[in-house]
This record gives C-alpha cells, structure tokens and sequence, in this order.
C-alpha cells in the first residue's frame, strides 16, 4: 500500500478546504482560527514538556482543542453535533482553577512573567490562548458562542498553572 503524500497542491492557489470540503481562501477567519488552535496545542505541548506535574490535564485540553478546530472548521449542520465539547467542559475547567487557585497565595499585584522556565512556558501558552480569543470574536456568533468560554478560562487556567509552576521551582513573584 502506498503511503500518502503530505503535500496535496490543493492550496497552491490560495485556498484551502473547510472541513464540510467547501473551499475557502485561507485568510478566511474559519482557517485563521483553525492555525490558531494548532498554534495554542504546540505552545501547550511546550507547556506539558516544562510541567510535568499537569501533562494529563494539559493534554486532555489540546485533545478539547482538535474538538473546539474542528467546530470552527465545519460548515453546515450536518454532523455539526460531532464538533462539541462536552456539556460540562466550562465547568470542569472552572472546577480546575478554583483547586489550583486555592493553592496559591493570594495575588495582589501585576507579577512578571520569568521566574522559571516552566512558569514563562505556560504564560507563552496563556498569551496565545488570549490571542485565539481575539481572533475567535471575528467568527459568527455560533462558533464564537461554541468556543470562546471555553478559550477564556483556559487562559486563567494557564495564568494560574504558570504561577503554580514558578512556586513548584521555589521562585518568588515579581510584583510589577
């Protein structure tokens, strides 16, 4: 059996393929967005490599990511129900933050980022979760609506995980 070629040339001319298979110019928000996703896994995948202690949670979330890209990358409602995180998602994820939050002290400033490497690695994921955010407002509201809880408290997760990581490497805070 012959093994499947990477390359395709179907984008060569600027478009590229939605996931229902319409073809879209791929500086389409819908592809955007997708690019988007791939970008925040590899950053969480850094973010897993840095801080071991949280690799199950962080992997569960890049697997919710594949989900939450497909959504956007889905035109129609054929099939549509296939592209949805669980009903509970947000709630898990806000369950996650108040247990890791009630392990930290109290914030009472600004801090910087750069205390240690795994800290600077989940902030460098948290920045690209807020940047997905961004660009997922350009979206229409159903794929925003889909997507955006889920994006905002993963990137309070992140802010949280990143502090959690630098008091782990017995790093101070640095208020600003």
């Amino acid at each position: 059996m012959a093994e499947t070629k990477v390359y395709t040339r179907g984008g060569d001319t600027g478009e590229t393929s939605m996931l229902s298979g319409e073809r879209v110019s791929k500086a389409d928000p819908h592809i955007a967005a997708v690019g988007d996703f791939d970008e925040l896994s590899v950053a969480l995948g850094f973010a897993r490599l840095a801080h071991p202690k949280r690799n199950d949670i962080l992997k569960d979330i890049q697997q919710k990511l594949y989900i939450l890209s497909a959504a956007v990358s889905y035109q129609g409602d054929k099939h549509a129900d296939r592209f949805q995180l669980e009903e509970n998602a947000v709630d898990d994820m806000e369950t996650l933050i108040d247990d890791v939050q009630a392990n930290l002290p109290p914030l009472k400033h600004f801090i910087y980022p750069g205390q240690s490497e795994a800290g600077c690695r989940m902030h460098q994921a948290r920045v690209v979760a807020r940047r997905v955010e961004r660009n997922l407002a350009l979206l229409p509201t159903d794929k925003r609506n889909a997507t955006v809880p889920f994006i905002n408290r993963l990137s309070d997760l992140l802010f949280l995980l990143a502090r959690e990581a630098d008091k782990d490497a017995g790093a101070q805070e640095e208020n600003y």
